[in-house]
């Protein structure tokens, strides 16, 4: 079982933490943490990286980096839910085009838990840079 708690600070400033006890910021203005909308697209990212690293090292890709972007739309109306996501896989070494496909695609449509969940309200697209 995962469990998070936030604690209010000051104005619109919480500190989160959750089972793995690390702490962050969270500010509903955007000031002086990152808002829970924002951690939302962070979340997504580190989820899917997490899932096409574990796949490309299990291929033995030579891959040297991996970075994930997201941009997200948002409902005009409350809530505000994404409606529309971006990704963009920025990878650079002498990974396959083949491969690091097939591991993007096993990890939106199989792997990613935060991938499924947002598919729920959004359209996820995504694009392969290679660098």
């Amino acid at each position: 079982m995962i469990t998070a708690r936030t604690t209010w600070k000051v104005a619109q400033v919480y500190e989160g933490v959750a089972t793995s006890d690390h702490s962050l910021v969270i500010d509903g203005d955007s000031k002086a943490g990152s808002s829970p909308m924002e951690l939302v697209l962070i979340g997504l990212c580190g989820c899917t990286a997490y899932d096409v690293v574990s796949i490309l090292k299990k291929k033995r890709e030579p891959f040297t980096s991996l970075e994930v972007f997201a941009e997200g739309d948002r409902a005009a109306t409350p809530p505000t839910v994404y409606t529309a996501i971006r990704l963009v896989y920025r990878v650079t070494g002498k990974v396959s085009a083949k491969a690091m496909e097939d591991a993007v695609r096993l990890s939106e449509e199989k792997y990613c838990s935060v991938a499924a969940m947002l598919r729920k309200t959004a359209d996820i697209t995504y694009t392969i840079e290679y660098a």
